[in-house]
C-alpha cells in the first residue's frame, strides 16, 4: 500500500510557470493586460478558432454566451443532467428555463434523439456538455439546431484538446466555453474562455467588463484615455495577467501534458479490462478524447460508497463526475422533476466513480492505482 496519499487531480506546474508569473509580479501589469490579449491569442491560434475571450471561469463564458443571443424570461434552453450544476445555473440566470434531457449510456454525452424531441416553440438555444473529454456528437446536434433556429452553444470544460471528426472542439464559429479551473487539463487556477467570430468576441469584451467601451489597458497604458462609455450593465468576468501567465506556459506544455494523459488513460484500458467488475470509458471512432476524467462504472457486486472508502484506505483519491442536475432540491421542487425521469442519466451516476488522470502520474503511481482498483474488485468476486 502506498505511504503517500495520491490526490485525485492536482495541478501539472513547473518552474517555467513559477518564472512567468514572478515576470508578471514584477512588471507594471498584473491584471488584465499585454499577458491576457496575449494568451487569447495563442489559445485561438492553437484551437483555430476564429477570436478568443479569457474569462474568470467556465461558468462566465456559458453565462455570457447566453446574454449575448438575448436568451430571457420566457426561453428555454436544453442542456444534459449529467453534467456540473454551473450548466443550468446559468440557463437561470438569465431567467430562461433549463430543459434537461438524458444522456447516451456509452459516452455519458447529450443523446441527440432526446434533444430534438424536447424542441419546442420556446426552445431559443441547446448547451452540448463534452463529458469527461468526449465530445458529444455534435452533427446531429447541429442539424437539429440549424432545423429549428437555435444556437449551439458548447460546455467545452472538459474538452481541451477534443476532436471530433478530426476537428478541434473549439474550431467552429458558434460559442465554445473552456475551463481552466485547477484540475482541468490546462490550468490558469480559476478562468475560462469563450471562443467565436471575431465581432461576436468584442461583444462578449464588452459584456465581460461592465459594459465599458474600453478595458482598463487601453485607458491605461501609455497613449491611453481616461474616457469610456458604458453601453450594458455588463458583468465582471475578466482575467488577470496573474493567471494568464499560468496559461501561456500551460499551453506551450499542453501537448507533451496530453501525451502522458493518453498513455495513462491506455494504461488503465489494457490492465482493467479484463476486470468484470466494471464499464471503462470509451472513445468512439471519429472522436479524440482529451481524457480530462477516466471514470469507472461499477457493476453489480461493487458497492461505490465502501469502493471510494477502500481506495482511500490504499491512500488512493477518487471523485464522482456527477450528481445529475434533475435530483437536486432546487431543481426538483421548481420543475417538478423526479429521480427516474432520466433512466439513463441516474442509473450511470449511480456506479460512477472517477480514478486519478493527470500528467503528474508516475508510472509507479498509475501502477499504485490499477492494483488497488483490481484488488478490491477481486476481494468483491468481480476479478478475472
Amino acid at each position: 500500500m502506498r505511504s503517500e496519499f495520491l490526490p485525485f487531480s492536482p495541478p501539472s506546474l513547473t518552474e517555467a510557470e513559477v518564472a512567468e508569473v514572478v515576470d508578471t509580479l514584477r512588471s507594471a501589469w498584473i491584471t488584465t493586460g499585454p499577458k491576457v490579449r496575449r494568451f487569447e491569442q495563442e489559445m485561438a491560434a492553437y484551437l483555430g478558432a476564429p477570436g478568443a475571450l479569457a474569462l474568470s471561469s467556465c461558468t462566465a463564458a456559458l453565462h455570457l454566451a447566453l446574454v449575448l443571443e438575448g436568451i430571457g424570461p420566457g426561453d428555454e434552453v436544453i442542456t444534459s443532467t449529467l453534467t456540473f450544476t454551473s450548466t443550468a445555473a446559468v440557463v437561470e440566470h438569465v431567467g430562461a428555463r433549463p430543459v434537461l434531457v438524458d444522456v447516451e449510456p456509452d459516452t455519458l454525452c447529450l443523446d441527440p434523439a432526446l434533444v430534438e424531441a424536447a424542441v419546442t416553440p420556446r426552445t431559443r438555444a441547446v448547451i452540448a456538455v463534452h463529458y469527461g473529454g468526449h465530445p458529444a456528437d455534435l452533427d446531429p446536434l447541429r442539424a437539429t439546431c440549424r432545423r429549428h433556429g437555435l444556437v449551439l452553444v458548447e460546455d467545452a470544460a472538459h474538452a481541451l484538446p477534443t476532436r471530433y471528426r478530426g476537428q478541434l472542439v473549439g474550431s467552429t464559429d458558434n460559442p465554445v466555453c473552456f475551463s481552466f479551473y485547477a484540475t482541468k487539463n490546462l490550468t490558469t487556477a480559476e478562468g475560462g474562455l469563450l471562443t467565436g467570430p471575431p465581432a461576436y468576441i468584442e461583444r462578449a469584451q464588452v459584456a465581460g467588463l461592465h459594459g465599458m467601451d474600453k478595458d482598463a489597458w487601453k485607458r491605461n497604458a501609455q497613449g491611453g484615455s481616461w474616457r469610456y462609455d458604458v453601453v450594458m450593465p455588463g458583468f465582471k468576468y475578466n482575467l488577470t495577467d496573474i493567471q494568464a501567465a499560468l496559461g501561456l506556459v500551460q499551453l506551450k506544455r499542453l501537448d507533451a501534458m496530453q501525451a502522458r494523459r493518453r498513455e495513462v488513460a491506455a494504461t488503465y484500458t489494457a490492465q482493467l479490462a479484463p476486470l468484470e467488475a466494471f464499464d471503462l470509458p470509451v472513445e468512439r471512432p471519429g472522436c479524440e478524447s482529451a481524457w480530462h476524467l477516466y471514470p469507472l462504472r461499477l457493476r453489480a457486486g461493487l458497492d461505490r460508497d465502501r469502493f471510494i472508502e477502500e481506495m482511500r484506505a490504499r491512500n488512493i483519491g477518487t471523485s464522482v463526475h456527477f450528481i445529475p442536475v434533475h435530483t437536486f432540491t432546487y431543481y426538483r421542487e421548481k420543475y417538478g422533476y423526479r429521480a427516474g425521469d432520466f433512466p439513463v442519466a441516474l442509473a450511470e451516476s449511480e456506479r460512477l466513480v472517477t480514478i486519478p488522470l493527470n500528467p503528474t502520474l508516475t508510472d509507479a503511481d498509475v501502477a499504485d492505482v490499477v492494483e488497488a482498483v483490481t484488488g478490491i474488485a477481486r476481494a468483491a468476486g468481480g476479478g478475472r
